[in-house]
This record gives structure tokens, C-alpha cells and sequence, in this order.
């Protein structure tokens, strides 16, 4: 099979690269990515020879309706796998139009070509498959019980996560009106390596490595279900060999932590890996809460484990240590990633915001 991946530079699409190229010594990955801030070809140097040679690389915009043409053509792509998005919330506020037309518009671009390059005389070509990939953001925010179903009513409260919505369902529509063998899913929070550092586990380390203030929106008691990246890779593996066209499947990790709590437990391990006393909770800053941030996130996969027989398989406490471990073996990745544009974003949207 050959693979469309775009956003494969990102944190997630990265590590859904080496998953796949590991588990699928057969199949190639078309990757694709326009290397904004968060896409990095760094996350590419550990390929193997192997994969190296099974692995073709295109910088280019899914919003390029005829350069995505123009690989469907080269590669006859079978399948392809959705990660490219705008996905930070705090940006999104700042600037919700390109949000709109990449997590949008680009979803629209990719639809329409698959179903141009793999729909001939009315009959879809055999063993095809989309996958877009979406967030537990778009169900918007839990009370202090119950989890998110895949029948959980749309509640976006952000522009990240509205435009992630509406993909969403340009996707389901493409599959109830042309039949078109799409699959949608949507995870919880990941945390593991490659992750770029304004997300929140990353963006603790670096800062408690370099003593800088660990800021934490509002009273820190939002809470958030986590699911390593590893454990994401696999189920979305299973999705794309398993699912069933035009279904939906929630993937999470069963691990629902506080943010205050979360920072400490980052703070004690990381003091704990460096014995560094200058990591300590002094360096925790509390900083004016998030619009609309919405207050807790819980996953129910029960579908996507009795369907397809995914569960999450790395305990939390193994996966933050071997997360803590990657970064600060990996300081200069961590380092190469911050560029000018960050941390003047970084000072605008975090510091002195009290």
C-alpha cells in the first residue's frame, strides 16, 4: 500500500511514521507537510536505511489542490491518513482564520481528490481508505462525571476546535452522500517525544530544565485524559486495517489528571532524573485562564475496543518517565525546535499574564 500522511513532520504524524514503517516492512508513506513552526524534519534522522527508502517526503500545502493531484497521480495513493491541522488553542484565538482554512478547507482539498482519483463509474476502488484525525475538543467540556461516546453531541468552544468539527463533518458528509470509505477518529491528549514545546508537558520541561517559570491558566484544576503517542499510533494502525467505513471511534487513555497535579508530578520526576533541587514547585506560576477553556476532558472508548480490540497499553507512570527521559537526552532537539516566532509567542500569551 502506499500512504498519504499528511502532517507527517508534526508530533503525532512523526511517530505515526516510525510505527507504521516498523510494523508494515510491505507498505510506503507519501508524507506530506508545509513545515510550519511545528513540523520539523529533525523528527525524521532516526529512520532506518529501510525506511528511509520507503519513505518519500513533500513539502507542500494540503490546501494545494493540484500538488495533492499531482501525488495521488505519482504515488496512486490507497489510503491516507489526515494529521495535518492548526492545533493549538491559543493561536487559534489569536488568529482563527488560518485555522479555518487549513484544519477546513485543506480537509475539503483531500476529501475531493480522493474521491476524483479513487471513485470511477460510480464504484469506489477496492480497499481504500480516509482517516481524518480529530480531538475530544470538539464535544466541548465534561462536568465533574461521565465521558464523552461517539454519540456525544458537537460543543465546540474554540476556533481550533470548531474548525476541527467542522472537518469532521465534511468528512461524515462525504460519506453519506458518495459513499466515500472514510474514518473519523478522536483521541484524548497525547504526550511522548517529538512534541513541540508549547504544548503543555514539553513546555514544563524545558522551562523546569532552564529554571523558568512553569505557567499553569487559571486555578490548574482543569482536567485532561492522557494517552501516549505510541498507544495512539497503534489504534489508528488498527482503525485504518479494522474500521469500519463511515464509523467514528473515540481513542483514549483512561487517565484523567488535574493540570496543577500533572505539573508537580512533572517537577518531581524531572528533579528526581537530574538531581537538580532547583526544579521544585517555587517555579509554578499561575497565569489568567484560557478563553473559553473548557474545564475537563474524559474519553469513553469502549466502541473501539470491543470493535476492533484496541486498549491503551502504556501505563502512565512508565510513559511520563520515558517521556522526561527523551527529552533531556534529546536537549538539542528541544532547543533547534524554539525559533523567534515561538518565543515571542511564548511572551505574549504566557508571561506576566497573572
Amino acid at each position: 500500500m502506499n500512504i498519504l500522511v499528511t502532517g507527517v513532520a508534526g508530533f503525532i504524524g512523526s511517530n505515526f511514521l516510525y510505527y507504521y514503517l516498523r510494523q508494515h516492512p510491505e507498505d510506503s508513506i507519501i508524507g506530506l507537510d508545509k513545515l510550519t513552526y511545528a513540523g520539523n524534519l529533525e523528527n525524521f534522522r532516526r529512520l532506518s536505511h529501510n525506511e528511509k527508502a520507503r519513505f518519500y517526503f513533500f513539502k507542500d500545502d494540503i490546501c494545494d489542490s493540484s500538488r495533492i493531484n499531482q501525488i495521488f497521480e505519482e504515488f496512486s495513493i490507497d489510503a491516507v491518513i489526515n494529521f495535518a491541522a492548526e492545533t493549538h488553542v491559543d493561536r487559534s484565538i489569536n488568529d482563527p482564520q488560518i485555522f479555518v482554512k487549513t484544519n477546513v478547507l485543506g480537509t475539503g482539498v483531500l476529501l475531493n481528490t480522493a474521491k476524483e482519483y479513487w471513485m470511477k463509474e460510480g464504484l469506489w476502488r477496492p480497499r481504500t481508505r480516509y482517516v481524518q484525525i480529530s480531538t475530544d475538543e470538539v464535544y466541548g467540556s465534561l462536568g465533574p462525571k461521565g465521558h464523552f461516546t461517539e454519540t456525544t453531541p458537537l460543543d465546540p468552544h474554540s476556533p481550533y476546535s470548531a474548525s476541527k468539527a467542522a472537518a469532521d463533518l465534511i468528512v461524515k458528509a462525504y460519506h453519506d452522500t458518495f459513499g466515500m470509505p472514510v474514518l473519523i477518529t478522536r483521541c484524548s491528549n497525547n504526550y511522548g517525544p517529538y512534541q513541540f514545546p508549547e504544548k503543555l508537558i514539553p513546555l514544563l520541561i524545558r522551562n523546569a530544565l532552564n529554571h523558568l517559570p512553569l505557567p499553569v491558566y487559571g486555578d490548574g484544576k482543569q482536567v485532561r485524559d492522557w494517552l501516549h503517542v505510541g498507544d495512539h499510533c497503534q489504534a489508528i494502525d488498527c482503525v485504518l486495517e479494522r474500521g469500519s467505513p463511515g464509523q467514528l471511534y473515540n481513542i483514549g487513555g483512561n487517565n484523567e489528571w488535574q493540570n496543577i497535579d500533572l505539573v508537580k508530578l512533572v517537577v518531581s520526576l524531572l528533579r528526581k532524573e537530574t538531581g537538580d533541587e532547583g526544579i521544585n514547585e517555587d517555579l509554578i506560576t499561575f497565569v489568567r485562564d484560557r478563553l473559553g477553556h473548557d474545564r475537563r476532558y474524559a474519553i469513553d472508548s469502549t466502541k473501539i475496543r470491543k470493535d476492533i480490540g484496541w486498549g491503551p497499553k502504556m501505563a502512565f507512570g512508565e510513559g511520563i518517565r520515558n517521556t522526561i527521559r527523551w527529552y533531556i537526552q534529546n536537549k538539542e532537539w528541544l532547543e533547534h525546535v524554539i525559533s523567534g516566532d515561538y518565543l515571542k509567542f511564548y511572551e505574549e500569551n504566557y508571561e506576566g499574564r497573572l
